[in-house]
C-alpha cells in the first residue's frame, strides 16, 4: 500500500479528528454528569488514582503482586459504583467513556498489529475524495459503460466498433481486478467521447479499493503544476513532481489538450521515461492520432509508448452528443 504524502497527510488529519471530536465530546458528557452527580468526581479521581499507583508499583519492583490485586479489586468496586450512579440517574452506563469511530485504535490508526484497518479504509477514502474533486469518479464505473452506443457493424477497416469495446471493457475490467506493480501501462486513444475516462476512472477505482496509491489529473492541470512547482509559484495543491513519480498508478488523461511548449513536452517524457525505468504502471488517454501524437510529442516519446504500453483503439462515435440526443449507434 503506497499513497502519496498530502493523501497520507490528508487522512491522519481526518483520523486525528475523530479522536478530537471523541474525547471533546467525551469532556462534555463527563462535566455534564459530573453537574448531575456531584459525588460521581470524587470517583473517578479514586479510579484514576488506582490506575496511578499500580504503574507506580510495577516501576518500582519487588514483590508487588498483592498490592496491586488490592488496588484492582478497589478500582473496580469504584467502577461499579460509578455505573450504578450512572444508570440510577438516567445515564448510559457508559455515558463517560469516550465513543470512538473505531474501538479498535482509539482513532489512532494504530494498533499493536500495526496499521488498523480503519485508517486504511479512510486512506482510500481520502484518495477518491482528492480524484473524485477533479473527475466524475463515483460516475465512471464498469456496471453502467454501456455497450449500446457502439454501432454493431463494422467500419472501414472490417470492425464492429461494438465488439471492439466489448473486448476493451473485458480487458480493463480484468486489469483493475488483477491490478498489481507489475501490470502493463495503457495506452488509451481514440476519437472524443468514446469513454476512454470513462474506463481509466473505473480502472482507478478498482486499484484505489485494492489498496494502491493512484494519482489522477488532466494533462492540462498536470503540467500547470509542475510548471508553478518548477519556477515556485507554489504547486497545485496535493499534485506534484514527487507524487506523480512515486503514485504506484498514474493516470493522464486527455495528453495533448494542453497548450504545447518545451515544457510540457520535457515533461510529457521526463514522466514516461522515469516510470518506465522504474517499472510503474501509467495510464495515458489521448484524443490524438498516433500521427498526430507524434507530431506533437516525438518520435523519441512515441517509441517508448508504442514500445512498452499496451495500445487500445477505441471506436464509435461520439457517446456524449448520442446521450444528449437520445439516441443509440445502430
Amino acid at each position: 500500500m503506497s499513497y502519496s504524502t498530502s493523501t497520507y497527510a490528508a487522512a491522519q488529519a481526518a483520523m486525528e479528528a475523530r479522536r478530537q471530536k471523541a474525547e471533546s465530546e467525551q469532556e462534555d458528557r463527563r462535566e455534564r454528569a459530573y453537574e448531575a452527580i456531584p459525588s460521581l468526581r470524587a470517583i473517578q479521581a479514586e479510579i484514576a488514582q488506582c490506575g496511578t499507583q499500580v504503574v507506580q508499583a510495577f516501576a518500582q519492583g519487588g514483590n508487588a503482586e498483592q498490592f496491586v490485586k488490592t488496588l484492582a479489586e478497589k478500582s473496580l468496586a469504584a467502577q461499579q459504583q460509578r455505573k450504578e450512579l450512572l444508570v440510577s440517574s438516567g445515564f448510559a452506563a457508559d455515558y463517560l467513556e469516550a465513543h470512538y469511530v473505531c474501538d479498535k485504535c482509539k482513532d489512532t490508526g494504530v494498533t499493536e498489529e500495526g496499521i488498523c484497518p480503519c485508517f486504511r479504509e479512510l486512506l482510500v477514502e481520502t484518495a477518491r475524495k482528492k480524484i473524485a474533486a477533479a473527475a466524475p469518479l463515483e460516475e465512471s464505473r464498469f456496471d453502467n459503460f454501456s455497450l449500446a452506443f457502439y454501432p454493431d457493424a463494422a467500419d472501414a477497416a472490417g470492425v464492429s466498433p461494438k465488439k471492439r469495446m466489448g473486448e476493451i471493457l473485458d480487458f480493463c475490467r480484468s486489469y483493475a481486478e488483477d491490478f498489481s506493480l507489475s501490470s502493463p501501462s495503457l495506452f488509451m486513444h481514440g476519437a472524443t467521447g468514446l469513454g476512454k475516462t470513462h474506463l481509466a476512472l473505473a480502472i482507478a477505482s478498482g486499484a484505489m479499493e485494492r489498496g494502491h496509491g493512484v494519482v489522477y489529473a488532466s494533462a492540462p492541470n498536470l503540467f500547470a503544476a509542475l510548471e508553478r512547482e518548477r519556477f515556485g509559484k507554489g504547486g497545485i495543491t496535493g499534485l506534484s513532481g514527487d507524487e506523480i513519480d512515486e503514485a504506484e498508478l498514474l493516470i493522464i488523461d486527455d495528453l495533448g489538450a494542453e497548450f504545447a511548449t518545451q515544457f510540457t513536452v520535457s515533461c510529457t517524457y521526463n514522466i514516461i521515461n522515469t516510470r518506465m525505468l522504474a517499472g510503474k504502471p501509467t495510464i495515458i488517454t489521448t484524443n490524438l492520432t498516433m500521427p498526430e501524437f507524434e507530431a506533437k510529442y516525438t518520435q523519441r516519446i512515441t517509441s517508448r509508448i508504442t514500445g512498452s504500453y499496451v495500445s487500445l483503439l477505441f471506436l464509435g462515435h461520439d457517446i456524449r452528443q448520442l446521450k444528449r440526443y437520445g439516441g443509440k449507434n445502430q
